[in-house]
């Protein structure tokens, strides 16, 4: 599938948000501030995939 730009810079920005949380979940293993932050992480993850479904029903070089 051929995506435009705007597609892989969104994509790139919410995986790099992802990495973010799952490293702070790693780092503080056992603790509450790791179970909110792969929670958040998930969420992201659902999120990412509802905008990348909107933007390439929306996007004439994506679609």
């Amino acid at each position: 599938m051929k995506t435009c730009h705007r597609f892989e810079t969104v994509r790139a920005q919410y995986e790099r948000e992802i990495a973010f949380m799952l490293a702070h979940s790693e780092r503080h293993a056992g603790r509450p501030a790791a179970k909110s932050s792969a929670k958040q992480a998930a969420s992201t993850k659902q999120r990412m995939a509802r905008a990348l479904t909107s933007h390439v029903g929306r996007c004439p070089e994506c679609g």
